[in-house]
């Protein structure tokens, strides 16, 4: 839970702020749940509703958190001015800061937690073709975002 909320959000406290969210409402509404089998596409549908209510409070106000990995790489980066793996991360970070939180869940579910197209329709509750197409939008819009980043 909290890698994909990671992902999405790229705010360590709101990630975190939203797994505890996810797991007190998972803990709520644990009556409700009919099917057993179903309870990790139900929590993951919780979590992702849980990011997308932080990201539309966040509003476009946005603090980056720079690790102490992050802030050692920089002083040790060579000053060549050729684009290396921390310059490549730096692009694809904002561009995928541009994406809406629908975008960002889809991709996130699908590339960084795997997940099948099924599994990502049982999450968001669509169709997999629903799916299958919105993923294929992200992926445009991701390219988009990054084209701008390269100008």
């Amino acid at each position: 839970m909290t890698r994909t909320s990671m992902a999405i959000l790229g705010h360590e406290a709101d990630a975190r702020d939203a797994v505890a969210e996810t797991i007190a409402a998972v803990w709520r509404e644990l009556p409700r749940l009919r099917d057993v089998g179903a309870f990790e596409a139900w929590s993951q549908r919780i979590l992702v509703h849980q990011c997308r209510r932080t990201l539309r409070r966040r509003g476009r106000v946005r603090v980056r958190e720079v690790g102490v990995e992050a802030a050692a790489a920089v002083a040790a980066a060579p000053a060549s001015g050729q684009p290396d793996e921390l310059a490549r991360r730096q692009v694809l970070e904002r561009a995928f800061e541009r994406l809406d939180a629908d975008d960002r869940a889809l991709l996130v579910l699908h590339h960084l937690d795997g997940r099948s197209l099924a599994d990502i329709a049982a999450v968001l509750e669509i169709p997999v073709g629903t799916a299958k197409s919105r993923l294929h939008h992200a992926r445009q819009a991701l390219e988009r975002a990054l084209a701008r980043e390269d100008r």
